[in-house]
C-alpha cells in the first residue's frame, strides 16, 4: 500500500465525529507524521531525478533543487 493510500484512510477518520477525543487526537498526528514522512521521501527522490524525467514532470533543475531543499514540514 502507499503512503497515498495510508493517508487518504486517516483523513477519513479525522471526519468521523464518533471517535473518542484521545483517538481522534492520534489519528490528527499519524496524519501529519505520515504527510511529512511523504514530503521527506519524495524530496530525497525528486532531488536525484535525471533532468529528462524533470522535464517530464514540468519542473526545471533549480525548481526541483528549491523544492527538494524545503524542510519536511514545509508545505
Amino acid at each position: 500500500m502507499s503512503n497515498a493510500l495510508h493517508t487518504a484512510q486517516l483523513m477519513n477518520l479525522t471526519a468521523r465525529k464518533d471517535l473518542p477525543m484521545v483517538a481522534g487526537l492520534a489519528v490528527k498526528f499519524a496524519v501529519v507524521v505520515t504527510q511529512w514522512d511523504t514530503r521527506r521521501k519524495t524530496r530525497r527522490a525528486l532531488k536525484d531525478l535525471e533532468p529528462h524525467l524533470l522535464h517530464d514532470i514540468g519542473l526545471d533543475r533549480l525548481s526541483a533543487q528549491a523544492e527538494a531543499a524545503k524542510p519536511f514540514w514545509q508545505d
